[in-house]
């Protein structure tokens, strides 16, 4: 159901689904020792869908399930990669491909203590993507 306010259109079922701090130890990094060594890395995902079937209905079939979300993500962080950009990529092309009912996807993946030569608490990378864009 949408509201309409002139030309701009708004569902007010719309929710958000966040997974933060999702914790990893992978072996991704554009250098061969980071793909030994490994590291510590933090996923969020910020999923925009309808909530207003299953918010009536109270039935998992009816909603994004982030249980399957997070086994996604984990999914992909276990392969490696050498650029985080890569990794927030396949996050969102498996998460759309997935799982339905999602309007837009952001992934923010952070690389803890990344190796740049100083002190830094982590680097991040952050993509979104829209349903069919």
């Amino acid at each position: 159901m949408y509201i309409s306010f002139g030309s701009l259109f708004i569902n007010p079922g719309m929710g958000i689904i966040r997974l933060e701090n999702m914790e990893f130890y992978a072996y991704h990094g554009h250098f061969r020792e980071e793909q030994i060594v490994g590291s510590k890395f933090l996923v969020d995902l910020v999923i925009e869908t309808d909530m207003t079937t299953p918010a009536r209905t109270d039935n998992l079939k009816d909603a994004v399930n982030y249980q399957k979300a997070y086994r996604l993500v984990k999914a992909e962080m276990s392969k490696k990669s050498h650029l985080l950009e890569h990794i927030a990529k396949r996050i969102l092309d498996i998460l759309f491909k997935e799982l339905d009912g999602m309007q837009k996807v952001t992934v923010k993946v952070a690389k803890i203590n990344p190796p740049v030569g100083g002190k830094m608490d982590s680097v991040s990378v952050t993509l979104s993507r829209s349903r069919g864009k």
